[in-house]
């Protein structure tokens, strides 16, 4: 949305050609794009920003968050190392077991399989619900709020309404991780009963199979451990390149620290404040600025 089109759009409304919806949904994807941008600005240029009082939060958590991410990385390429060094010798093992024995084996490393996708809809369902804790306490703070200040009968009741969704959200998201601890302990059951048949099918090639397999399990667990904490890392990350990049596009005019840091990026910092308008022009267009 440029001035010309923001014009001729406030002309067409006079004669009741009305667009909010679109309006609304333009701006919304220019703000999708404005914090891409950002986060793209920051990224490129956090290094540069250490002078910059205003950002040193910003950028010392980013040093901080760098150098964790390069010891879960070198973690990660260890592990790694490890588990397709334990695959090596699984499939030696393999090879020269009998049939039934080898049925076994590929059992068990189903289960093992199973018990990792467990494990992460685990994760994901305790992270899910964090979010949802972290929704239901600000609404009752909201609702304190509301109630000490000139309380509204109707919005202090659809918070409760909320609040009610919230805590039974809650409460379903427990029970989910409360019925997936319960078939990991099945599969553990089941696994522990598969090795006790392994080892009677197969003593002799026993030990050498399940130390393989615990490195392959315990790999797995541990590399998918240390990709959430990069996730999570990169996430922060992420978060905070987004915040230098819109500090500094806003200040880059009238800060020579800021200008100095975004010195090559003129252009980007050009076509985000003429998004920034066109989503403001959106909003006006929209009656909701």
């Amino acid at each position: 949305m440029t001035p010309p089109r923001y014009y001729l759009a406030r002309f067409a409304q006079t004669f009741g050609y009305q667009r909010k919806n679109q309006r609304m949904g333009d701006a919304a994807s220019e703000m999708h794009l404005l914090r891409e941008a950002e986060a793209q600005l920051g990224f490129s240029i956090w290094e540069k920003i250490e002078k910059i009082e205003e950002l040193s939060v910003e950028y010392w958590n980013l040093r901080k968050l760098t150098q964790e991410r390069e010891i879960i990385q070198k973690n990660l390429t260890l592990y790694q190392g490890r588990l397709e060094q334990a695959h090596e010798e699984r499939s030696s093992v393999l090879n020269r077991t009998p049939v039934i024995h080898q049925t076994l084996a590929d059992h068990r490393i189903t289960l093992l399989q199973s018990l990792e996708d467990f494990a992460k809809k685990r994760d994901q369902i305790v992270a899910e619900a964090r979010e949802v804790r972290r929704s239901y306490d600000g609404m009752k703070t909201k609702l304190e709020v509301i109630s000490m200040n000139a309380p509204n009968d109707h919005e202090i009741a659809g918070i409760n309404v909320r609040l009610g969704e919230l805590k039974e959200k809650f409460a379903k998201l427990k029970q989910q991780r409360i019925d997936i601890g319960n078939d990991i302990e099945a599969k553990d059951n089941q696994l522990d009963v598969l090795d006790q048949e392994l080892d009677e099918k197969k003593k002799a090639l026993r030990t050498h199979a399940s130390e393989a397999f615990q490195i392959i399990g315990d790999g797995n667990k541990e590399i998918a451990i240390l990709r959430a904490e990069f996730g999570v890392l990169e996430s922060q990350m992420r978060q905070l390149y987004a915040e230098i990049g819109r500090y500094v596009s806003r200040n880059a005019q009238h800060d020579p620290a800021c200008g100095k840091a975004a010195a090559s990026h003129r252009g980007l910092i050009d076509i985000m404040k003429a998004i920034r308008l066109s989503i403001a022009l959106n909003h006006r267009l929209a009656g909701t600025d």
